[in-house]
């Protein structure tokens, strides 16, 4: 650790967002969430604990990768926001969200396995496709990309079995 910091010392907004990158804006927000916690001085600005840093920080990369905020909150959900979060802490964290991420990635390998089979064909239409959607059968399911929804659902029901 650097001398004189104290993994207790409290960061400004403007401190944080100096050291993240991440606008003020966006902090609040993230708090507004549940992502990140502060603690309010007497004439009520917020102070950021020194080990939010890290929290911010993650959740920047989280974005970049498009990982869902509630993913990430999901992750976060068991490290702790009030005191400096341990190891152990984190490895449960990295386990939650490592998941997340594996089950994105096979959604993802899912769709460009579909998208490369269906541009493929030269066909040109998803309704009347009849290796995707035969007969327009997916219309009576609901609006929007029922397949991927469909395979997302499945994935997660499967991951409660034992």
């Amino acid at each position: 650790m650097n001398p004189g910091l104290e993994p207790d010392e409290l960061l400004t907004i403007g401190e944080m967002s100096r050291r993240t990158g991440v606008a003020a804006s966006a902090l609040r927000y993230y708090e507004d969430l549940g992502l990140v916690g502060s603690v309010r001085t007497g004439g009520n600005q917020r102070r950021y604990p020194r080990h939010m840093l890290r929290r911010v920080s993650l959740i920047s990369v989280a974005k970049r990768l498009g990982m869902p905020l509630a993913d990430v909150r999901e992750a976060f959900g068991e490290v702790p926001m009030e005191s400096t979060p341990s190891h152990t802490d984190w490895q449960r964290a990295s386990r939650r969200w490592k998941k997340k991420l594996e089950e994105r990635r096979r959604a993802i390998e899912r769709l460009e396995h579909e998208l490369t089979g269906c541009i493929g064909c030269g066909c040109l239409s998803l309704k009347a496709c009849a290796l995707l959607n035969p007969d327009d059968a997916l219309a009576a399911t609901g609006a929007g990309p029922r397949r991927l929804e469909d395979v997302v659902e499945d994935e997660e029901s499967a991951g409660d079995e034992p």
